[in-house]
């Protein structure tokens, strides 16, 4: 995926559902998705020990997220064995773009969502790319 092709999917977007949103601060997991809502973007917290996060009701899974709630991007910051649970909630969902954080590798995973049609942005850094 070009840089270009990341600056237009993040333009592109609007409400960001994050699975796996810490409620800590200071982790990645918390911080990038804080960031992330600082410049614009709705975030859905997806996290089955939380009730709210960041201001926003939080939800234990994907499909648990009312279908109301229109939803582009899917990041995770899960472990590699959950990706994959993950990415076949996002593909139910039917959302647009996958991004998987680096350092967390499920290439099946990330295969299965291209198959299906989703955009796969995984193994980069979503606050390393320019959202202004």
């Amino acid at each position: 995926m070009s840089p270009d092709q990341v600056k237009q999917i993040l333009l592109d977007t609007k409400t960001i559902a994050v699975v796996g949103l810490s409620s800590r601060a200071g982790q990645p997991a918390h911080d990038v998705p804080k960031y992330l809502q600082a410049h614009g973007y709705r975030i859905i917290p997806v996290n089955p020990r939380a009730t709210e996060i960041l201001g926003e009701t939080a939800y234990p899974t994907l499909t648990a997220i009312p279908r109301t709630i229109s939803i582009e991007m899917v990041q995770m910051f899960l472990k590699p064995e959950a990706i994959a649970a993950a990415t076949e909630e996002a593909i139910a969902r039917g959302v647009k773009v996958i991004w998987m954080q680096e350092g967390v590798r499920d290439e099946l995973a990330a295969q299965r969502a291209r198959a299906a049609g989703i955009q796969s942005a995984a193994f980069r850094f979503i606050a390393r790319w320019s959202i202004s």
